[in-house]
C-alpha cells in the first residue's frame, strides 16, 4: 500500500524519525531507543514512513537499517510554495493599503 507523504509528516514522532535518519542510516533499535513508546509503536511509524517512500529498509547482516529517501518531501515543498506565493501577494496588497492610509494621515491639515 502506498500512502500519501502528508500522512508521514502529520505525526510528530514520524517527523522526528525522518530527522534522525536524514543524515545517516540508523538501525531500527537505535531509532526505537530514542522514544518513550514501545518498539512496536516505533515499528508502526517506520512502516508508515516506508509505505510513504520516505524511508527504505536495508538489511546489513542481522540488522535492519532505516535510510532516508527525502525526495518525496519535494511534494510537500511544492504544495507549501503555492500557498506561500498566495499569501505573499495578499500581504503585499495589504502593505499597499496600509501605506496609502498612512500617507493620508500625514497630509497637512489632517486632524488626528
Amino acid at each position: 500500500m502506498r500512502r500519501d507523504v502528508f500522512q508521514a509528516i502529520a505525526d510528530p514522532t514520524r517527523r522526528e524519525i525522518i530527522q534522525m535518519v536524514a543524515t545517516t542510516p540508523l538501525n531500527v533499535n537505535t531509532v526505537a531507543e530514542n522514544f518513550d513508546v514501545s518498539r512496536t509503536a516505533v515499528y508502526k511509524h517506520i512502516k508508515i514512513l516506508t509505505e510513504c517512500g520516505l524511508i527504505v529498509m536495508r538489511q546489513k547482516g542481522r540488522e535492519r537499517y532505516c535510510e532516508a529517501q527525502l525526495e518525496r518531501l519535494q511534494e510537500v515543498a511544492d504544495w507549501a510554495e503555492l500557498y506561500k506565493k498566495m499569501w505573499s501577494a495578499r500581504f503585499g496588497l495589504l502593505d499597499n493599503v496600509l501605506e496609502g492610509l498612512q500617507a493620508k494621515d500625514k497630509k497637512p491639515g489632517r486632524k488626528k
